[in-house]
């Protein structure tokens, strides 16, 4: 049996974190955990798009070192690098809806893509960065609409824009990290920086507010008392409370600046064990069940776009060699989830509902296998 692992507050307290992104639902919370973690978080991301919005909640230009820049521009990418100066580069701005992929194809590819490019360029160039991580997806795999999890060695693809945009972006991943490694070793340089990917779940959790994301329809529709709308009920994915991989993304990092062992430079997964991948229409009953005030749903007629109906990632890598693995059973993560918003919507800051959210996921202790 082995014991699950925090972030180490002792690595991070001091360290320079620029995070790509930090204005999104992700970015927020791990933006919130590096403070806690005693880190400098510095932020590189657009204005938020929803309304409200997590970072604006939790004033996030205010409380950390933030700058407005496009990551499709390497100008303004490299300018934040330099002027930041950062030990570590945690890459998570992107264009992560699916459905907006196929009306904004050409914006997807440009953000998640050359985005990425324009990151890893930016952070190389910059000389003292010391790691980077690149975020994607699970969704990063050419999807069979098998039952079985994927594996990181599984084939990449995808149907629609974002997949296929964040497969992409996994492919110059791997191209940047060997050939500057090759690069370096030509020319008799020390080793470049060191560089991982991060494919993760569904993510839920309090304060998002995206559109086209289940959760987050759920909650408008019942705090205004209509009913829940559901594209596909019988699709399932591998659903994560938002905690579950920033835990893996932070630790990832402090092995990519552990050169006692083996190297972590590569392609992880974090998603939740097979149990928790559940269909759509299962999580819509418990959310509303947890709801409560009569709150129901219903399938809408309209014709969608192409989803993948079958999807789960296979975290064995991260349990056997990071220590990483889930902590919140699905039912669990969905009461976090709710009761989050309840006590948001009845007046509790949201910095305040993040904290506390933080300190009880740190304070879980279990052993696995």
């Amino acid at each position: 049996m082995a014991q699950m692992v925090n972030p180490t507050p002792e690595f991070w307290r001091g360290k320079r974190v620029l995070v790509t992104g930090h204005t999104g639902f992700k970015g927020a919370w791990l933006c919130m955990w590096l403070e806690r973690l005693g880190a400098l978080p510095f932020g590189l991301a657009l204005p938020p798009e929803t309304q409200p919005s997590l970072a604006k909640e939790i004033a996030v230009d205010r409380r950390f070192n933030c700058a407005t820049a496009d990551i499709r521009d390497l100008g303004a990418v490299r300018s934040v690098m330099e002027r930041v100066q950062p030990d570590i580069v945690l890459h998570l701005a992107a264009q992560a809806l699916v459905r907006r992929s196929y009306r904004e194809p050409v914006e997807t590819f440009a953000a998640n893509l050359m985005g990425t490019v324009n990151v890893l360029e930016a952070a190389t160039r910059c000389g003292g960065v010391a790691a980077t991580l690149i975020v994607t997806t699970d969704k990063c795999y050419e999807n069979r609409e098998w039952v079985w999890p994927y594996r990181e060695t599984d084939a990449l693809g995808g149907y629609d824009p974002y997949s296929a945009s964040k497969a992409c972006a996994e492919i110059a991943t791997s191209a940047w990290r060997q050939s500057q490694k090759s690069l370096a070793g030509a020319q008799g340089r020390a080793t470049p920086m060191a560089i991982a990917s991060a494919r993760a779940g569904n993510v839920i959790g309090g304060g998002d507010w995206s559109q086209d994301r289940l959760i987050p329809d759920c909650i408008r529709a019942m705090s205004e008392g209509r009913p829940i709308v559901i594209r596909s009920p019988g699709s399932t994915r591998p659903w994560q409370h938002v905690l579950e991989p920033i835990c893996g993304y932070l630790v990832l990092a402090e092995r990519l600046l552990d050169k006692s062992g083996l190297s972590v430079e590569e392609a992880w997964n974090f998603g939740p064990p097979i149990d928790d991948v559940a269909p759509v229409s299962w999580i819509v009953e418990r959310v509303t069940g947890l709801w409560g005030n009569g709150a129901r749903w219903e399938t809408t007629g309209e014709v969608q776009p192409h989803e993948a109906m079958l999807l789960a990632v296979d975290a064995a890598k991260a349990r056997t060699r990071l220590g990483w693995a889930p902590r919140l059973p699905l039912a669990e993560a969905l009461r976090w989830t709710v009761d989050w918003y309840k006590m948001y919507q009845d007046g509790r800051a949201a910095d305040s509902l993040m904290v506390d959210q933080i300190h009880a996921f740190e304070s879980i202790e279990m052993e696995f296998k």
